[in-house]
């Protein structure tokens, strides 16, 4: 995300926004030649952080008063604020790697999820935070689906277990979760409707494997 900053906006813009997410303040002018190589660069790397870094472009000729309250020796100059205080910078053209690694120690750490701990709790909201990490994890995607099915949201647990590759696993709960969902008076009627259909039908095959089990 970049943005163009005057006088007038910089305490908006940049050290307001900087409380809540890190701003970088890139010091240019058209005139500057190193400044037309930086800024492509730092555009596309702060755009590649999704919102998480702010990139705000301050012509230093068209604000003279920001220029003068960074004491602009010379261009470009880039600086990190966070909490609206400066927290890093340099001076001059560098390369991509350099420039990724300067917003990079602008990022928070990344949240590790011990999914094996979480799946060992084994309550729901566990289980759906190591399935937010981790979205085709089978032994996740089956022990919330058992959860799922133990309290009757079959069609829930239905949809879910459609996110895995079929395994024994997941036929064993999706069998488990069929059988839940259709009321015992009517069990019989499905497996007269599905011995019809098991005939030509390769589908109700698979199905009707999956009741009996």
């Amino acid at each position: 995300m970049a943005i163009d900053v005057t006088d007038a906006t910089f305490q908006k813009e940049v050290i307001e926004k900087s409380k809540v997410t890190p701003v970088i303040i890139d010091l240019w002018a058209q005139w500057c030649g190193p400044c037309k190589t930086l800024g492509p660069i730092l555009e596309k790397l702060t755009a590649a952080t999704n919102g998480k870094v702010i990139l705000a472009k301050v012509d230093v000729d068209s604000c003279p008063q920001v220029a003068q309250a960074f004491q602009v020796q010379s261009i470009p100059a880039v600086y990190a604020m966070k909490d609206g205080k400066i927290v890093d910078g340099f001076v001059g053209a560098q390369s991509e790697h350099v420039v990724e690694q300067f917003i990079k120690n602008l990022l928070p750490e990344p949240v590790v999820v011990d999914v094996k701990a979480l799946l060992a709790k084994g309550d729901e909201a566990s289980l759906r935070q190591a399935l937010a990490a981790e979205p085709t994890n089978e032994s996740v995607v089956v022990a919330l689906a058992d959860l799922l099915i133990a309290r009757k949201d079959c069609a829930v647990a239905l949809e879910l277990l459609k996110t895995v590759p079929e395994t024994e696993r997941v036929r064993t709960a999706v069998a488990a979760a069929r059988a839940a969902f259709v009321p015992n008076d009517d069990f019989d009627k499905q497996l007269t409707d599905l011995l019809v259909r098991v005939k030509t039908d390769e589908d109700a095959k698979r199905e009707f494997l999956e009741v009996l089990e």
